[in-house]
């Protein structure tokens, strides 16, 4: 149980050092299979594995030292088809280890595929899809039965030809020793006493034989278990590291090229200062890489080419410890955690007191439909924060974002589909929360982003324009054209 736990505990502290790429290329239902059900089947194998090959091999020694001191001859007859199990365990591994990496891999598949089931219950169900979901588990676990099958029945064409080769040597010392008998040579009680402890040799000699089994279950866990160890971060710390306590918010990207794909560029060539404690407001189509600014400045990834300062100094000299806890960050998608209301604003401030989460409750406007919850700031939250609204779940991410207090804030789409009247109290919160604090904010409404003190507009990975919300308007460029589209998009709805 401890080994369990040893492993799991490094092979899950692992995954939190490494990239955002990482989990890009792969469905989270296999990396839980590999910290769960990996470990779990190697450690069965490294603890009872282990400890009964011990045991075997020193009972095979002693008992062939006692068959050779009563006859050795007879004994090396034992021995003669050892060779060959050998030899047959050892061209049949290759064959073990693949039927098992098969299993391994379609059992991660289930697990992946309940894992994407469950956390889209509720789209399965508007879809009235579920009876879709039951099939394609169902022909994901038959295909797990059969790679779990493949390995057995292979093993077990494998081990009677080896157990029935193993046993010709017991053939040929009843031969050889019923001649010595007949001949004088030995007593038949000498006999009777050889085949005694022959039957005690060959128990530890079919376990061995197994060993091969063992060892291919083993190698299949141990390397997918390996894959996540030896993945090297992306994102890598600096050798020697700049603190960054105090920053005062002062941001430059300069000349940075980036692509999630490097044949295929998000960002171009882009630079843009934005000044301590300003906002500026990022604008253009999907796709124009407005989410990629975001996701480089919090240095989820690392620019291709160029550079992106903080103060005037390179993000990746920074302590990433030290500048990621100076950014908060506003997600269109509010992610709130299994636990209290409380807990989650403290999120970042785990011991912030009880007064302080209050106050950032009341100036993120959360304040009146906390209190309204049966159990207020204890109340425990669902999955996702189940049993809340967009908005409210909205208010208290921007809440937790205040008790943060970071010195760089990040909106992405922080009033997106929300009512008119839950839109009104979220921008309140926010102008609270943006005061004094450098802030990139994206939205695709425009006019939430009046308040901002210039507009950044993105088109195909490039800066279209720049400028405040009247003069882009005044130029009758990019952004004007996105604000006449918007229009005519209202007037179609309000139609």
């Amino acid at each position: 149980m401890s080994l369990t736990h040893d492993l799991r505990t490094i092979l899950y502290a692992h995954l939190h050092t490494l990239s955002l790429h990482y989990f890009d290329r792969r469905q989270i239902g296999q990396i839980i299979s590999r910290v769960t059900q990996d470990t779990q089947a190697l450690e069965s194998v490294l603890t009872d594995g282990v400890q009964f090959f011990l045991v075997n091999i020193l009972q095979l020694i002693g008992i062939t030292g006692i068959l050779m001191w009563m006859n050795w001859r007879l004994t090396l007859l034992i021995l003669l088809p050892v060779p060959f199990v050998f030899v047959a365990s050892t061209l049949f591994w290759p064959r073990m280890i693949a039927l098992w990496r098969r299993f391994h891999h379609a059992r991660g598949k289930m697990v992946a595929s309940v894992n994407d089931a469950l956390s889209g219950v509720r789209v399965i169900k508007a879809f009235a899809r579920e009876a879709t979901e039951v099939d394609r588990f169902t022909a994901m676990s038959r295909e797990t039965m059969h790679c779990d099958l493949a390995a057995e029945q292979a093993w077990s064409t494998i081990f009677p030809f080896i157990s029935y080769v193993a046993g010709l040597g017991a053939l040929l010392v009843q031969f050889v020793g019923g001649v010595d008998v007949i001949k004088g040579d030995i007593t038949l009680g000498t006999l009777m006493a050889f085949m005694f402890y022959l039957g005690m040799f060959y128990g530890p000699l079919q376990f061995l034989s197994r060993i091969s089994d063992f060892m291919a279950r083993s190698t299949a866990s141990a390397a997918r278990i390996f894959e996540v160890l030896d993945s090297v971060p992306e994102v890598t710390e600096a050798p020697n590291p700049i603190p960054a306590k105090n920053l005062r918010g002062a941001v430059a990207f300069q000349d940075v090229f980036f692509g999630y794909d490097r044949h295929k560029p998000a960002l171009k060539g882009l630079t843009f200062t934005v000044r301590p404690g300003e906002m500026i407001g990022l604008v253009g189509h999907s796709g124009a890489g407005k989410s990629t600014i975001i996701n480089l400045l919090c240095r989820f990834y690392d620019v291709d080419q160029g550079a992106i300062l903080i103060d005037g100094i390179d993000i990746r000299k920074l302590c990433k410890q030290d500048m990621r806890s100076q950014i908060g960050v506003v997600l269109q998608e509010t992610f709130l955690f299994n636990g209290t209301i409380s807990e989650n604003i403290a999120y970042a401030r785990p011991d912030a007191p009880l007064e302080d989460i209050l106050a950032a409750a009341k100036a993120a406007n959360a304040h009146q439909f906390i209190i309204g919850k049966p159990d207020g700031y204890d109340t425990m939250l669902g999955e996702r924060g189940v049993g809340l609204s967009g908005g409210e779940r909205q208010r208290i991410a921007i809440a937790r974002a205040i008790l943060h207090d970071p010195r760089i804030l990040i909106l992405d789409e922080a009033t997106a589909s929300v009512d008119t009247d839950t839109e009104s109290q979220i921008q309140e919160a926010i102008r609270r929360l943006t005061r004094g604090r450098t802030t990139i904010a994206i939205a695709h409404r425009l006019s939430t982003l009046r308040d901002a003190d210039r507009l950044l507009v993105m088109r195909e990975g490039r800066m279209a324009e720049i400028g405040t919300h009247e003069e882009l308007l005044a130029r009758d460029g990019e952004f004007a054209r996105l604000v006449e589209i918007q229009q005519g998009m209202s007037e179609i709805v309000g139609v």
